[in-house]
């Protein structure tokens, strides 16, 4: 992770490549990019304001913890890291250089590993719950495909 961020903030890095173009420097690709990182960062609240009392910095059960399944926890279960995600995504097609591909592979690395730590905790806490749960919705990207049967009232088992 800190290696994305220093790729992402670094105008000096001593290799070449990294500093050229995946994309034209164009006021298009830049305004996408902003929507992206906007729309990423959005999702990230509002997946954060939505948990309320249940989050915190760190993985602990906090008295009355429930496992929230509503608003953006319907659509994936880990909804901050994905908004985080498409964020860093829509900064590195801002950015439009190689680095910024390069932070968001590191990130897109990073992040299921500590969902899993995360996941392993949720298990141990919610069991069958959180198994139903997590059968039925994706990690980090939602499933267009779910998530048009569950606007028609189909369920996949």
């Amino acid at each position: 992770m800190l290696a994305a961020a220093v790729l992402m903030v670094s105008r000096r890095l001593p290799i070449n490549w990294l500093y050229g173009r995946f994309l034209p420097a164009t006021t298009a690709v830049a305004l996408s990019g902003m929507v992206l990182t906007a729309a990423g960062l959005a999702f990230a609240i509002w997946a954060r304001l939505h948990l309320g009392g249940n989050w915190s910095g760190i993985i602990t059960l906090k008295q009355g913890h429930t496992l929230v399944r509503t608003g953006p926890y319907r659509l994936v279960r880990h909804p901050i890291y994905s908004g985080l995600l498409l964020a860093l995504l829509g900064s590195a097609i801002a950015i439009g250089e190689w680095r910024g591909l390069l932070a968001v592979a590191l990130v897109g690395l990073a992040l299921p590993r500590k969902a899993s730590l995360e996941e392993r905790w949720l298990r141990e806490n919610f069991g069958n719950d959180y198994e139903r749960y997590a059968s039925e919705v994706p990690a980090l990207i939602p499933s267009i495909m779910r998530w048009g049967s569950r606007e028609r009232g189909h369920h996949e088992q």
